[in-house]
């Protein structure tokens, strides 16, 4: 890939890239101070440039090659501590997707079509306002604050995987969710994330351990650390109140002894971590806020879901929250392994199925 300026609106568009996502996490009440934390991301890959079961032969060949959709989303209700997944293993497109002069996709799960569906929405409305909606929320998002340009045009390189990527770190958030008791939907506002990466590497086989954090008094964060097995390397993002931005290339990223084990997949993530970034006198103490937030989609497994921010900053005490993300932590077990060859051989049978009756 070669390095270039983000460029606005364009960039918020789709690229022919072997993989690309758009993400949102926020923090949510609603009127009774009920708390809530959500996720929702949209991936879209090159399927002629990336081997993912269920997406063979289903798709056709346009002037940019194929591309497969596929979502994820979760809802958490913090009070109660209880979080509900949709895991989309693949995603079916309307017609005017990806079509209109600003970002828009209409999108279902074909496997859930028989007792009816609600349709999954990314659209942006206007330059930095966006509408996200699934089976569980329905929100409006608006950027109050310019977006973090991540290496300071929107490129980085971690260990020689290179990417495009940009934040918009502060989205004023209102809208519902479908959370309440026998899943009523309940208004609510709030504070949320959004990142935007696309790249020419599938990421399938690497290990990272990622942050973003909004500290209270305005300054927000992204941190991550990419291990492929053979180094690692870090990124640590700033923007402050006022805007300006600080690119830094070394933390210390250190585990605690709180752990979370699946019972599907075996898999162990650290809940506790702490964050030291020299250069700037920062030390960051992470605690998850629920522990069972792990997302099992394909042969890859991850962690995603709040977290609560105490530390030091340039000598001042701070709090604040975020979320995190961690992925090619080691397991036995995968969704792909867990339907088993059969079931996993009459699962795909039945997505192509569905979708192709679905497509009429």
């Amino acid at each position: 890939m070669k390095s270039r300026p983000i460029r606005f609106p364009d960039d918020v568009q789709p690229h022919n890239t072997v993989i690309e996502w758009w993400y949102f996490n926020g923090y949510l009440k609603d009127a009774k101070s009920n708390q809530y934390a959500f996720m929702d991301c949209l991936f879209r890959a090159n399927v002629d440039k990336v081997k993912i079961p269920y997406f063979k032969n289903l798709f056709a060949r346009t002037k940019s090659g194929r591309f497969a959709l596929f979502a994820h989303s979760m809802l958490a209700d913090i009070g109660a501590k209880k979080s509900a997944k949709d895991i989309q293993n693949i995603s079916l497109a309307s017609r005017d997707s990806f079509t209109r002069p600003r970002l828009y996709a209409n999108y279902i799960d074909p496997v859930s079509v028989a007792g009816g569906f609600i349709a999954h929405e990314l659209a942006e409305i206007s330059p930095g306002k966006f509408h996200i909606k699934t089976e569980t929320l329905d929100l409006v998002l608006e950027s109050k604050k310019k977006p973090m340009l991540e290496g300071g045009e929107g490129f980085i390189t971690v260990r020689e995987r290179e990417s495009f990527y940009y934040s918009l770190t502060d989205l004023a958030t209102t809208g519902m969710i479908r959370g309440g008791v026998e899943g009523e939907w309940v208004p609510v506002t709030g504070r949320s994330w959004m990142d935007h990466q696309w790249a020419d590497t599938p990421y399938v086989k690497d290990k990272w351990t990622w942050f973003s954090i909004q500290l209270d008094g305005g300054t927000d964060m992204m941190c991550v650390e990419y291990d492929d097995g053979k180094g690692k390397d870090q990124i640590v993002e700033i923007l402050d109140a006022r805007g300006a931005a600080t690119h830094l290339q070394y933390a210390v990223f250190t585990p605690g002894r709180e752990t979370w084990k699946s019972r599907a997949t075996k898999a162990e993530y650290p809940l506790t971590w702490t964050i030291t970034i020299p250069e700037k006198n920062i030390v960051l103490n992470i605690s998850a806020v629920l522990a069972d937030q792990e997302m099992i989609f394909g042969a890859i497994n991850y962690w995603e879901g709040p977290v609560a921010v105490t530390g030091m900053v340039g000598g001042k005490i701070l709090k604040g929250r975020g979320f995190m993300e961690l992925a090619g932590y080691p397991s036995d077990y995968n969704f792909l392994f867990l339907t088993g060859k059969k079931a996993n051989k009459r699962l795909q049978e039945e997505i192509s199925t569905r979708v192709k009756r679905f497509l009429g």
